[in-house]
C-alpha cells in the first residue's frame, strides 16, 4: 500500500482551505484518510500553515511520499531539511 501525505480541499466556493493527510495512494483526494498532520490556509497573507511536526517525521521516516505541494510546503518550514538530516546521519 503506498501511502501519501496530500492536500485535501476543505472550505466553500471561491474559498480554500486544505487539511494535510496522510493517506492511500488508490483514495480519492477528498475521500478517505488515514490521519491528519496539519493545514494550509492560502488565502492569507502570507499564506497560514500549521503541521504536526513529529507525526509528519513519523510518517515519512515509515516511507510515506508527499504531494509535490506538500512537499514544498514542508521545505519553506524546515521540515524536510530535518528529515534530510535524520534519514543520512543514522548510518
Amino acid at each position: 500500500m503506498a501511502v501519501k501525505i496530500r492536500l485535501k480541499r476543505m472550505g466553500s466556493k471561491k474559498k480554500p482551505f486544505y487539511r494535510m493527510v496522510v493517506a492511500d495512494s488508490r483514495s480519492p483526494r477528498d475521500g478517505r484518510y488515514i490521519e491528519v498532520v496539519g493545514t494550509y490556509n492560502p488565502l492569507t497573507n502570507p499564506a497560514q500553515v500549521t503541521v504536526k511536526e513529529e507525526e509528519i517525521l513519523n510518517w515519512l521516516s515509515q516511507g510515506a511520499q508527499p504531494s509535490d505541494t506538500v512537499r514544498n510546503i514542508l521545505s519553506r518550514e524546515g521540515i524536510m531539511q530535518k528529515h534530510h538530516e535524520a534519514k543520512y546521519t543514522k548510518k
